[in-house]
């Protein structure tokens, strides 16, 4: 196959849907020979908000240690290819083509049939072995227990902070979707977590006791770097990588660190474009994929404290699995208007149902049917633009803004 109809067919596996268990993963690395070679290390990273930049981190700092890395995470913004980078590039489009034209012949005779997030796990994993990676960091896609990533033997798991997303899959509680991620723990294998509440840390200590795992948790921000990443919680990011790598056996010190920090990128995550970068605008556009409450709070606090006394137009939209009242509680105060839209993905939710969820005392809104018109609407007010709520409409922004070649997903 080339590469546009790999893609294509890759895409149509996501009829199979979500499919949580680790018989099919494992079978399919196993047939696929795409499980770590002996030496090779893996860090499996799960939590709520932070997984990310968290990997992102330890990629850069990673990298400027001398490692060859490999980096796993989901979704992609604008390109498949994303997902799977070694050594901050991304998998080429011909390697990509030939690995999915392998795998599209092994899935026809499994049954069943593995599912998109399946087959992209088995195609990084094979791509890190034959690219030599002497470290991988895997970025769980949902919950821990029965995510794909698990099905790899890890030798250090992280915890990011654990909030309450994915429901309807994880449980209602915080103490039941820790222990979903909790179950990503290795017997006898580090652990490292981010500052957890209360009810999370127990679930996680238990857990960790009972696989006899030795478990750390962060205690301050790295301070004392500078990090591209803005943010006050991505300090606290920092200290997690540092710890996991150090967990790794990575040899750290003060200039790897530095340099890894400081040229570290993780786009979507408040990335900001100069007004003089974006055609149209006479102020900056700001994309942020804050997709539940938590994050919704954190992306409201970094605002604050970049675009002080400022009140952006904001472009906002979200999927059906999300608590949107929840996100909206959080961003609506920020904005001086909102214009609501649906995204590019089979769980939109349409501008009017988005507008149903504002919160009392929300500032003006219109409804557009599509990013494009919304976008432009928020150019026209003059105002600096917020673009929030989902990584699949910040994933339509940023193509918009760097004229590239949108690759439209549902997972």
């Amino acid at each position: 196959m080339t590469y546009a109809e790999a893609i294509a067919w890759l895409f149509s596996t996501q009829m199979f849907g979500i499919k949580l268990g680790l018989d099919g993963p494992r079978r399919l690395l196993k047939e696929f020979r795409a499980y770590p070679k002996h030496g090779v290390s893996v860090i499996h990273v799960a939590g709520t908000n932070g997984k990310g930049s968290t990997c992102a981190m330890m990629d850069a700092i990673a990298r400027a240690c001398g490692k060859r890395c490999g980096l796993f995470t989901s979704p992609h913004l604008i390109d498949f290819r994303e997902r799977i980078q070694v050594s901050g590039q991304e998998i080429p489009e011909a390697d990509c083509a030939a690995g999915l034209t392998e795998l599209r012949a092994l899935c026809e005779r499994l049954d069943p049939h593995p599912t998109f997030f399946e087959i992209s796990l088995a195609l990084a994993m094979r791509w890190f072995g034959q690219s030599a990676c002497e470290l991988i960091l895997l970025e769980t896609g949902m919950g821990g227990r029965l995510d794909a990533t698990t099905a790899v033997p890890a030798d250090v798991c992280v915890f990011a902070p654990i909030g309450l997303d994915h429901t309807e899959w994880l449980g209602d509680t915080l103490a039941q979707i820790a222990a979903e991620k909790a179950a990503i723990l290795v017997p006898g294998k580090p652990a490292v977590s981010a500052p957890q509440a209360e009810d999370v840390r127990q679930v996680l200590e238990q857990a960790a006791n009972a696989a006899r795992s030795p478990l750390e948790f962060v205690a301050e921000p790295l301070l004392g770097y500078g990090i591209t990443l803005p943010g006050a919680h991505q300090p606290w990011n920092a200290a997690l990588a540092v710890a996991a790598l150090h967990r790794a056996g990575v040899a750290l010190n003060f200039d790897s660190i530095q340099h890894g920090l400081a040229n570290v990128r993780w786009p979507g995550r408040f990335e900001i474009f100069p007004a003089a970068n974006v055609a149209g605008a006479s102020e900056t556009v700001v994309l942020d994929g804050a997709h539940n409450a938590q994050a919704a709070e954190v992306l409201a606090a970094t605002w604050r404290a970049a675009f002080p006394g400022q009140r952006p137009a904001m472009v906002f939209s979200a999927v059906g699995s999300k608590d949107i009242a929840g996100i909206l509680r959080w961003l609506a105060p920020l904005a001086s208007k909102i214009f609501f839209c649906p995204v590019a993905n089979p769980r939109a939710v349409s501008g009017s149902e988005l507008a149903a969820a504002l919160p009392p005392g929300a500032p003006p809104h219109q409804v557009f049917g599509d990013f494009a018109a919304a976008f432009a609407a928020a150019l026209a007010t003059n105002s600096p633009v917020l673009v929030a709520g989902s990584l699949f409409l910040v994933g339509e922004a940023r193509a918009l803004l760097t004229a590239s070649q949108f690759q439209s997903s549902a997972q």
